[in-house]
Order: structure tokens, then sequence, then C-alpha cells
């Protein structure tokens, strides 16, 4: 008899635990009850976000026009986010976010076993975001600014047309495209204006490449990468290979930085430039000091002109500047994870000086793109705060009805909370998202847990 009660005890008990995890899946939005506070999305009365520095110093002058990010992004009409998806940078792991994590009218159907998921507009079968997760390698695998900005368009015709009239789809044609900022159109007046928002993560270039390294040792090449500028691939002599056979497996570290046409190096300045402006990969159009200069200011400027960028090495401000800009809400907080594949490498100084001259360019590109990330972060959050000092203030009686404020952390009327110091915003070394974001220890990362329990 003591043994049948016990039986139906457990029973009881496993479907219970069972109902609570189904529940996690099923709505989200409700509540996360794995997050300590809970993060209600629309009702979430606590701040999350780290104060920003009142001692950073300012490296570079943006003015603000480039520190305003707030673009109006329609959904419903014909605008399309653009995930530009740099290898080994954490694009995997927010990849995922933006297809299962954000809060939407209707929700990005990801169905198990699928490597895509659809992500459909509320009012109409079209997509809304152009991404790995959601179109997959539409423009080849891990196509970047040169490709992407030539082949989105087309690419996303082809296939509306194909879905209304399967049988008489338009064939793409490739035109060079001189110049896109973070709103091109497609220029197709039957679709009237539809906007394109690119967006990307950066990493810092030492642990990029470490981590790069070791998974091609682990036999990753992505030579299936088409590579597209100015209407062809590149030719052998252009682009030759590092490795003979099918990978590159069991290289060592040395093997790796001495090979001269590993794309490794410099990958975010490549990746993010224009390259139509130097001849592509034909290296003997332009003299190499120009070369250089010319894609380190072109991946400056399209990085500027992005709807939005964010850092690996800064999780929470990364989610933070996204649904600011964009007026979307993720359903859980991100996270910064403190281990990496790429931090178990003993390095010497000699060697990381040496990945530094390798990536001298992305070196300067992520310097330039850490400071503005930083001023935007710390100019959002003073305007947030000023609003919502002038909604407590007229909640209080003083100045007539109250505003209505979006996106901002709501905080109950009281003393004026925007001259609070950063006494909560403590950073640690190390951090990382789940596809290997940081490496070794080399920058000051963001500690969330203490704010979080702090608050909690």
């Amino acid at each position: 008899m003591v043994e049948r009660s016990s039986k139906f005890l457990l029973i009881v008990v496993g479907s219970v635990c069972f109902m609570l995890i189904l529940y996690q899946y099923v709505a989200p939005g409700v509540i996360n009850l794995g997050s300590p506070h809970g993060y209600f999305a629309e009702e979430d009365d606590g701040d999350i976000f780290p104060t920003p520095d009142p001692h950073y110093v300012k490296k570079y002058f943006f003015p603000v026009r480039e520190l305003e990010r707030t673009v109006d992004f329609q959904i419903k009409g014909e605008d399309v986010i653009v995930f530009l998806h740099i290898q080994k940078t954490g694009g995997t792991t927010f990849g995922r976010h933006l297809v299962q994590n954000v809060r939407l009218e209707v929700p990005c159907d990801c169905r198990p076993g699928q490597k895509k998921c659809t992500c459909y507009r509320p009012n109409r079968k079209e997509t809304w975001l152009f991404s790995r997760f959601s179109t997959g390698w539409s423009c080849g695998l891990h196509a970047d600014w040169t490709e992407l900005t030539n082949c989105v368009p087309g690419v996303l015709n082809k296939k509306e047309s194909k879905q209304k009239n399967p049988r008489d789809a338009p064939v793409w044609v490739v035109e060079p495209i001189t110049r896109r900022s973070r709103t091109e159109t497609d220029g197709d007046p039957a679709r009237g204006s539809r906007k394109f928002y690119y967006i990307t993560l950066l990493r810092d270039p030492v642990s990029r490449y470490l981590s790069e390294w070791r998974h091609v040792q682990r036999g990753a090449t992505w030579k299936t990468s088409l590579h597209m500028c100015d209407g062809r691939t590149p030719t052998p002599e252009e682009l030759p290979s590092c490795y003979e056979g099918s990978d590159w497996s069991g290289c060592t570290l040395q093997q790796f930085m001495d090979c001269p046409y590993n794309l490794a190096n410099n990958r975010q300045v490549r990746m993010l430039a224009d390259l139509s402006l130097v001849g592509c990969y034909n290296m003997s159009t332009v003299p190499e000091k120009k070369r250089a200069q010319l894609l380190l200011e072109s991946a400056k400027k399209n990085l500027r002109d992005m709807a939005f960028f964010g850092l690996t090495e800064y999780q929470r401000k990364t989610q933070f500047l996204f649904e600011r800009s964009f007026r979307l809400r993720f359903i859980r907080p991100f996270m910064q994870y403190n281990s990496t594949r790429a931090a178990g490498v003993d390095l010497d100084n000699a060697t990381v000086q040496r990945i530094e001259e390798l990536n001298e360019l992305d070196m300067e590109l992520y310097d330039y793109a850490r400071d503005l990330f930083q001023q935007r972060y710390q100019y959002t959050r003073q305007q947030e705060r000023r609003l919502q000092r002038i909604k407590n203030h007229m909640q209080q009686g003083h100045l007539g009805p109250g505003l209505s404020l979006w996106p901002s952390a709501r905080r109950p009327p009281g003393p004026d909370r925007g001259e609070e110091r950063d006494d909560d915003g403590d950073e640690e070394e190390g951090g990382r998202t789940e596809e290997g974001a940081v490496g070794g220890g080399r920058l000051p990362t963001e500690d969330y847990m203490s704010q979080i329990i702090n608050r909690w």
C-alpha cells in the first residue's frame, strides 16, 4: 500500500514539474521563472540595465545625429531588418534572440528539427527579417556588406513574387550599388518605400581571431562562401587557399597566423567595408596602404550608418540599444557568460602582439566602434531619464497630465532618480555568448548578477 502511494505521489510531482517546464515554453512572455527578476516585458518596473559610467572618457567626437538611433520600423509595412553575421562575434546567439526572444504580435514560427524559422508580418505572409535563422544563407554563407546590399532586395522580391505568381517569378539580376545607408529602399516602384535596416555585432579582434582559429582547428572552413563582388566571385589567384585538402583541421596557431591569405585577418573591416572601392579581391588595383585606409574608412562609415550594432562584450547594453532603436522588446534578458573556448588559450605577450598586428585594421575599427557604442548608450540613458523626470513631475501634479513614454524603465513617483551614481555598474574580466564570444580576460565586461540581485 505504501509502495503504491509513493508511485502515485511521484507521478503527481512529475506531472507538476512537466507542466511548469511546458508553461515556460508556451507562455514565456508572461513571466520567466528562470530569472530572479521575473522580467515582465511591458509591466516590468525594474531596471536590469547598467548605469552609464560617469567617468567614461570619450575618444571620438560624434554629433547628436550619430548618437540618436530610433528608427521608424514598420513591421506591418515593407521594412526589413537585415542581420550581417560576422563569424565568431556571437552572431549565432543574437540571431536566435531575433527569432525566438522578441515579443511580437505574431511570433516567429520555430519548429523542432528545422534550421529556419518563419517570421511573417502580422498582417500578411511576408518576412520582416533577413537572417540565417529566418531566410537562411540566401546571399551566400556569411555574406558581407558588399554582398548583402547588392543581393537582399532582389532575393526578397524574387521570393515574394514566387509566393504570388509561382510560374511567372522574375529572374534576379545583380546591379552594382555604390552606397547604402541604414534606411535604403529597394528602388522598386511597385513595392513603395521598402527600407532595409542593417544590423551587426562586433567583437574584440584578438578574442575573435582566437575563436576563429579554434573553430577552424575543429574542421570549419566556410569554403562555400561566395565572396561576390562587382558581379563575380574572386579567382583562385585573387583568393588563394591556406590549406590543401578538405579542411584545415589540426592547424596550430602559428600556422594560422603565418598564412598571408587568411581571411581571418581584419575580417570585421573587410566584411563591413564596400569592397568595390578597392577593386574587390584584386590586390593590384590599389596600393596596399591606400587600400587599407579606404577599407577602414568605409567600414567605419557603414557601421556608423547602420540602424544598430552591438558588442559581444556588452550583452545587456546591446539588448538595451536594440530595444530602444527598433521599439521592440525581448522576452528574456541577454546573459553574459564568463567562460569561452578561446579563454583556455595561453598566450605570451609576443603572440598577442602578433595577432594585433595581423588585425591592425580591426583593432582600430573596434576601438572606434566601442567608443561610439558607449556614447550611444550613455546618450540614450540620459535622454530616457530626462523624460522620466518630466513624467514623474507631471504625475505629481507639477506640470499637468502625464507623458506617454516608450521605451523607459518605469519607476514609481518619488525623488529624482536621474542623478544616481554608477555604484552598481561594476565590470569584471571575461564574458561571452553561447557561441564563444569573449576570449581570455582581455576586455572589461559587465557583471550584471550583482546588479540584478541588489535590485531584486
